[in-house]
Formats: structure tokens, C-alpha cells, sequence
């Protein structure tokens, strides 16, 4: 390490700090430890383990929020340099939307012959999410996988075809179909599949503990272990999977839970810095039916809790 990022690691006084200081349920929290000297600290944040890297003069981690944490004030710890740390991460109202959405009836209970197919693209999924963690492969913030409006927000309350309650975990950018899909971040590709749920889907690791999913493709571009560079495409929009039009689902998991895509975008990686999220209303929508983007069951409240099958790749 040279010597003058060295010299500041040892002489500043230990300091945790949160980008942002205001979140919402499901967003992704930069969690910065300055002063900790040539050891990693050790830290959670709202009881959840971080893992933290070098960044320049300080360790850095990137936190995961459930969908289900409440609002309030939420306790961020860390022992660096032999001194206790703490902060505080102000949790705010989300204002999830509600949708109403109607599917083909295969996609809401699947038949039986396909069952083993979904089961095979969870398998895979899990594979592609199992990598050891690895400092930031990135230099740059993520930027949306395309600039479009969306049809649908992480956090939205699914009902399908008027019964099966869910929450969309994703965002849902809309465009025409072969409209092209750009890598959000610097990355490898690690899963190429056609899924019976999610369709063409492309599963980009970034390093940090972050991967960026990209559902309903109408053509991939890429190839498994290809490399590639932020705003490189992807593929082309589409339709295929569980989809009534085409659409982009593009979706975040950071430390194994799937955060508000949003909240990834915001942060600003170079200084360390991300705006306060602010509380939202709660507001019901109706889903354009051209667009209307898939649906993955709510988090289980009791340990068996009935819905409909998980989209490949975005269990909680």
C-alpha cells in the first residue's frame, strides 16, 4: 500500500458514516468506516452483517435492507482500530404502490410438466449468486440499464388475476420490443438462461456483493464469463417469460437480498455520497396492460405461507 494512504489510515481518529442517512425499506446503504487503520473493521447494520473493502483511505460496505424493515431508527455498529463506532440509519416511509395485474393462468400456478424447468432455473440462479466476495469491479455509479419510463417500481403490491397477492422487486423500464439493453456497471457476465418465468434473462456479478439482473430479453448479446463494461449492451428488449408486453425487469441483489434498484443508482461511488431518501405516500396504480412486469410472491410472514412460485432468481 503507499505510504501516504497508509500514514492517513493511521492518524485519523476512527469515523462511521451512512450514504444515505435517510433510506427507505429494500434500498442499498453505503456504509463508510474512515480512521480504521490496515485491518478491516468488523460491523453490522441493523443486525445484519456488513463486509467491507478498501476503498482509498477508509473501508467501505455496501448494506442490504429488508423490504420488511419498519420506519424508525436503525443502529449501525463497527469496531475499527480498537474503537466502538456507531450510527444511526433513518428509515422512512416507502409509499409501495398497489397493481393489479392479469396473467396467463400457466404463469400465476405453473402446470406440472414444468415444474422440474423452474426448479432447474433456480438451481442455476443459486449457482450464478454463489460467488466468494471481491472488492468493487467498478469505478464508476450504476445508470439505469436504459433511459425509458417505467411501468412498475421495486415494492409494488401485485394482485393477480384479482386473487394472488405479491410484491414486484424490481424496476420495469418500457420500450419496444429489440430496443437495446445496456450492462448498468463494469462486470462478468455469470448466467445466460432462458428461464421459463423470467424468459431471456442475463445475470451481470459487479463485485461487492452486487449482481444486476436483466428479465424478458428478446435477444442476449452476451456469452457466460464474458466481461463487460458499463453501458455495454446486453441485449435487446422483450417479452418472453412471464410477461403480457415488452418490457425490461431489472432487478439488484446486494449481500443476498434484492434492494430497489434506485436506491443502487443514487449512490455515488467515486465520494462516497448519496441524497436522503424522502418518505412517500402510499398510492394505488393500475398497471398498463401492454407492460404489466412479472410478479414474485411477498416475503413469508408464518414459515408456510401459500402464493405464487417465486420468479427464478429473486427469492428473498
Amino acid at each position: 500500500m503507499p505510504l501516504a494512504p497508509l500514514l492517513a489510515l493511521l492518524a485519523a481518529a476512527p469515523s462511521l458514516t451512512l450514504a444515505p442517512e435517510a433510506a427507505r425499506p429494500g434500498d442499498a446503504v453505503l456504509v463508510r468506516v474512515a480512521g480504521a487503520g490496515p485491518e478491516a473493521p468488523r460491523g453490522t447494520l441493523g443486525g445484519r452483517p456488513l463486509t467491507f473493502w478498501r476503498a482509498g483511505a477508509e473501508w467501505r460496505a455496501l448494506a442490504a435492507l429488508p423490504i420488511e424493515t419498519p420506519p424508525g431508527d436503525l443502529p449501525a455498529e463497527a469496531e475499527a482500530a480498537g474503537a466502538a463506532l456507531r450510527g444511526v440509519l433513518r428509515i422512512v416511509e416507502p409509499g409501495f404502490s398497489s397493481r393489479a395485474l392479469t396473467l396467463a393462468p400457466k404463469y400465476v400456478e405453473p402446470p406440472e410438466e414444468v415444474r422440474a424447468r423452474i426448479a432447474a432455473d433456480r438451481k442455476a440462479f443459486a449457482e450464478a449468486y454463489a460467488r466468494p466476495f471481491e472488492p468493487p469491479a467498478f469505478s464508476r455509479p450504476f445508470a439505469l440499464p436504459r433511459r425509458a419510463p417505467t411501468s412498475g417500481r421495486y415494492g409494488d403490491q401485485r394482485v393477480l388475476n384479482g386473487e394472488k397477492a405479491s410484491v414486484h422487486y424490481g424496476l420495469d423500464l418500457t420500450g419496444p420490443r429489440g430496443a437495446p439493453v445496456a450492462a448498468a456497471n463494469a462486470g462478468r457476465v455469470v448466467l445466460v438462461r432462458d428461464a421459463y418465468l423470467s424468459g431471456r434473462s442475463v445475470v451481470l456479478w459487479h463485485g461487492a456483493g452486487i449482481y444486476t439482473l436483466y428479465f424478458h430479453l428478446d435477444r442476449v448479446d452476451v456469452r457466460a464469463g464474458q466481461v463487460v463494461r458499463r453501458g455495454e449492451r446486453i441485449g435487446r428488449l422483450g417479452s418472453t417469460g412471464r410477461s403480457t408486453g415488452p418490457h425490461l425487469h431489472w432487478s439488484v441483489r446486494v449481500d443476498g437480498l434484492l434492494v430497489d434498484p434506485e436506491s443502487l443508482v443514487a449512490i455515488d461511488f467515486a465520494r462516497g455520497v448519496a441524497p436522503d431518501r424522502v418518505p412517500a405516500p402510499s398510492r394505488a396504480v393500475a398497471a398498463p396492460a401492454a407492460v404489466a412486469a412479472p410478479a414474485v410472491p411477498a416475503p413469508p410472514v408464518a414459515p408456510a405461507a401459500a402464493g405464487a412460485p417465486a420468479l427464478p432468481g429473486t427469492e428473498r
